[in-house]
């Protein structure tokens, strides 16, 4: 037989397993200097820009 669990225990030990992961994700994205942060801004900028150049435009239909 399985072993008896508290779910008010097992919800309160998820719900801070899911917080601390949050804070984790938190800590990340905002605990850098502006130049992290302006270097990430231009990596993403120049990836959009690329990403753009190389899309294909559909082709036209005939009249």
């Amino acid at each position: 037989m399985g072993e008896v669990v508290n779910l008010r225990l097992a919800r309160k030990r998820s719900e801070r397993a899911a917080a601390e992961t949050k804070a984790a994700e938190n800590r990340a994205r905002h605990g850098r200097g502006k130049a992290e942060r302006e270097r990430e801004a231009i990596e993403k900028s120049r990836a959009e820009r690329d990403l753009d150049g190389a899309r294909r435009d559909p082709p036209s239909k005939p009249d």
